[in-house]
């Protein structure tokens, strides 16, 4: 993959430039030991490393103002970096730039479940907005598989999903406001405790821009009133192409369910290896979660069972009690740690509409044969977002390269059945010369306008998203 060259001028200041970002910050909140910078040198598309110039570690709004206002009157460029759990390279640094991770922000700033909504710090993780109002009877709907460690800024950047998108939507459907910095340090905020603000609907512009417009501080987003019960379902089929369209057939009725999660066999063995979920043995499996009062909940359950009837299920079976119903989401949220243990995998995030998922599925099946490579695929069926895991063997010479045309066979795929290249992990530097499959020349021209009106220097997370020929000729020195 090719990156930008560094600056040499900005490598030739590096010793200047860290002692004025320790006159800033303080010098615990500055990295600049080369072996210390290891830790920072990629996030969890490990396949690409680059060690940045130095890494800041900020604790307020104030800091990063000031840290994003001198590298902004000095040309260097700046990364943003949550937890470095992006899959798509969004985290990755360039060698002449000042990386600053934002895990030290991680506050609870107000809880307001009056007008059901929570401030957080950026750095704080998904998991821990739950937590924090767990108690008061509330939840943060979404909930990416790596909710446990991914914080809420990079959940902003890339527009996170998870299990429960199906019923209760992504991130953008679930942000009221934002405090941003931007490129030259001033802060602004966006949106509030309420949704529909007043003005132009600049947070749907930054949620999900991947860091290349501000960097998102603090987000104030909607709890809600946990539902009364859930109870997850197993449905195994004998192959994916009838599960996908079991799924298909599921949402065409009419029933909503809180999520519907699908694996194959690969993932299946991997899951229960690791988390002794107690899965069917089958070839593709349905996690189908429903919620509600006792009588909505067996309602719904009786609809779905007689919809997988029609497809010959090979088990369909109801979670006893919360102890089993923990166990299947604990197998399922822990799939790419699990496949991790056992392979070396590029995992893809290409989505499509529900209708064609059993097409997709066969299609992937015919390009990973010709390929000479397996996939396993576990993803968030009920709205399309697939996760193909393309595995491979990093230590053959390749093997990698290999890996990566498969992927963008499959990703040209998604966008051939009507779908789109990414629904949450992102473009990053993973899906950046791909760009041009899913949209126009104008498109793309379009959106780079946007960026020079936020980051007119282009200093902010370079060489992501677009295409690097035109990023290249749209930066300005």
């Amino acid at each position: 993959m090719e990156m930008p060259r560094p600056d040499d001028r900005i490598l030739s200041r590096k010793v200047d430039l860290v002692d004025r970002l320790v006159r800033l910050v303080g010098r615990g909140a500055v990295i600049d030991d080369p072996a210390a910078i290891r830790a920072y040198e990629c996030d969890a598309l490990t396949a690409y490393r680059c060690p940045p110039l130095c890494v800041v570690l900020p604790e307020t709004t104030e800091a990063v103002a000031a840290v994003l206002h001198l590298c902004h009157e000095e040309r260097v460029p700046v990364v943003p970096r949550g937890s470095g759990t992006s899959l798509s390279g969004g985290a990755l640094p360039t060698a002449d730039c000042v990386l600053l991770g934002l895990a030290r922000m991680n506050r609870v700033l107000e809880i307001d479940t009056v007008n059901r909504f929570v401030r957080v710090e950026a750095g704080l993780t998904n998991l821990a907005v739950t937590r924090a109002v767990e108690e008061a009877g509330f939840f943060y709907a979404p909930d990416p598989s790596s909710q446990l460690a991914c914080a809420i800024g990079g959940n902003v950047a890339m527009n996170s999903g998870g299990a429960h998108c199906l019923k209760y939507g992504v991130t953008t459907n679930n942000l009221m406001g934002v405090r941003m910095v931007l490129m030259d340090g001033t802060v602004v905020d966006l949106g509030g405790p309420v949704f529909d603000a007043g003005g132009l609907d600049l947070l749907a512009v930054v949620c999900g821009s991947e860091g290349q417009l501000g960097v998102v501080t603090e987000a104030t987003l909607r709890i809600l009133p946990r539902a009364e019960d859930a109870r997850p379902v197993l449905i195994a089929f004998s192959s994916n192409e009838v599960a996908g369209a079991c799924v298909s057939d599921i949402i065409r009725a009419g029933v909503l369910p809180v999520a519907i999660e699908f694996m194959d066999r690969p993932c299946i063995a991997a899951c229960e290896a690791f988390a002794q979920a107690g899965y069917p043995e089958c070839e593709a499996l349905l996690i189908v979660e429903v919620e509600g009062s006792p009588a909505e909940i067996d309602d719904q359950l009786t609809r779905i069972r007689s919809i997988a009837a029609r497809h010959d299920p090979v088990e369909f079976r109801a979670a006893r009690d919360a102890d089993e119903a923990a166990r299947i989401w604990l197998g399922r949220k822990s799939a790419f740690g699990a496949m991790g243990q056992i392979n070396d995998y590029l995992c893809l995030d290409g989505t499509i509409p529900v209708s064609e998922l059993s097409a997709v599925l066969a299609g992937i099946s015919t390009l990973a044969k010709d390929a000479g490579l397996q996939v396993a695929n576990v993803f968030h069926a009920g709205d399309g977002n697939m996760h193909p895991l393309i595995l491979y063997d990093a230590n053959s010479p390749g093997e990698l390269e290999k890996a990566e045309r498969l992927g963008a066979d499959i990703l040209r795929l998604c966008v051939a059945a009507g779908g789109c290249l990414t629904g949450e992990h992102g473009v990053g530097v993973e899906k950046r010369d791909l760009m041009e499959v899913q949209f126009s020349a104008e498109d793309i021209e379009a959106q780079m306008r946007v960026k020079d009106v936020f980051d007119p220097h282009w200093l902010l997370n370079p060489a992501k998203v677009f295409p690097l020929g035109a990023s290249r000729a749209r930066r300005i020195a």
